[in-house]
């Protein structure tokens, strides 16, 4: 068991909210013992309370702790009674979901803001401490499971088997599910890239506009990304399509299929810099930064991997997988420092070595990893 560095609120209902996997129902009992925990994923408590959601008040005995309600998109109409127990009994609630597609379409009642949001990640380099191994995670990603199951690969391919039959085909979220395995494929080719939905479509035959409404569907299962261009006072013409990330690097390497046409350096670099978004992402929410993030790409195909705008900061990242970096690696990083002076520019990459040239920090994966809330 590791320390998570999640938190919530003290006081406040929350949504706890992640992809399934990432250990959330754990660190709630973990965390409330005493409180009372009900599982929609018990079947006999799913069917008891789909057929009448005011039975939720059946299963509550001890209100003066938080009331945990695991997979709450299970039976949305549940939200209405929660809500109606926070405003009559002052009640709190820890409603954990593992989709919000569910609470989004159905037009439920979404507690009008008296629940905060919080979102849970898989783990993160801090929190693994010494236990974290730059090779295996590149290789299995950092879902809690991978890190005891002797054999990981094995849990990650049932782990997206197990979307695919649980999430998906048992809530009738696609009409085909052969379409949408292939589409899930074809998707993985878009990883840490520029999305062009015509092309996925084509390369899984289906048709644009359900390509299009599939990658909606991943972002709402909250397994995979759309990352924005960065374009506040664009001195320049820049790129207007997001990229795509599957939201853990293993599972995106359990998605991709591979064969002897596939070079392993650029399936590697697309893991690393996968790597290196969900740990930004998962630090930036567990410590409240309140950082957005984005890329940065202009017409002429100058890019830099990621950018962290907030109040706190204005941070240029750029990954390289290699032990030693070039001069023009640093390309990047100089057009958006010229665009934008005030900005902290960091190239990260596998050497051991820190340095600064022109203005930009070069600093070791592991050491910004182990160090990041000195960074950010």
């Amino acid at each position: 068991m590791y320390d998570r560095k999640a938190k919530l609120i003290a006081g406040k209902s929350s949504f706890l909210l992640g992809p399934r996997g990432t250990g959330k129902s754990t660190w709630v009992k973990l965390n409330h013992p005493q409180s009372d925990y009900i599982d929609l994923l018990h079947n006999q408590t799913f069917n008891t309370l789909l057929a009448d959601p005011d039975r939720l008040e059946t299963y509550i005995n001890n209100p003066e702790k938080p009331i945990i309600i695991d997979e709450v998109q299970k039976v949305p109409a549940l939200l209405n009674t929660v809500h109606r127990l926070i405003e009559n009994n002052s009640y709190k609630f820890i409603l954990t979901g593992s989709s919000a597609r569910k609470l989004r379409r159905e037009g439920v009642n979404l507690l009008a803001g008296r629940a905060y949001t919080k979102n849970f990640h898989p783990l993160t380099v801090v929190e693994l401490g010494e236990d974290f191994s730059l090779e295996f995670s590149l290789q299995n990603g950092f879902l809690p499971s991978v890190f005891s199951d002797p054999s990981p690969k094995d849990y990650l391919s049932s782990y997206v088997t197990t979307y695919l039959r649980e999430e998906v085909q048992q809530e009738g979220l696609v009409r085909n599910l052969a379409n949408f395995s292939r589409f899930l494929e074809a998707a993985s080719f878009s990883q840490a890239s520029v999305v062009n939905i015509s092309n996925v479509a084509a390369d899984c035959s289906i048709n644009r506009r359900v390509a299009s409404e599939y990658f909606n569907l991943l972002e709402d299962l909250l397994i995979g990304y759309r990352l924005p261009v960065f374009q506040r006072k664009a001195k320049r013409k820049l790129l207007s399509q997001p990229k795509f990330y599957f939201f853990d690097c293993g599972v995106y390497r359990a998605i991709r299929p591979t064969g002897p046409l596939d070079e392993v350096s650029e399936i590697e670099g697309l893991a690393l810099e996968s790597m290196v978004f969900q740990q930004l992402r998962a630090i930036n929410d567990n410590n409240e930064l309140g950082y957005q993030l984005y890329f940065w790409r202009t017409k002429e195909k100058v890019e830099v991997d990621f950018v962290l705008y907030g109040e706190n900061g204005f941070i240029a990242l750029e990954v390289k997988r290699s032990d030693s970096y070039r001069r023009t690696d640093l390309k990047g990083l100089k057009l958006f420092k010229k665009d934008y002076p005030q900005a902290r520019c960091i190239l990260l990459y596998l050497g051991k070595e820190k340095r600064s040239e022109d203005g930009i920090e070069v600093l070791p994966l592991e050491d910004f990893f182990r160090e990041i809330l000195k960074y950010l």
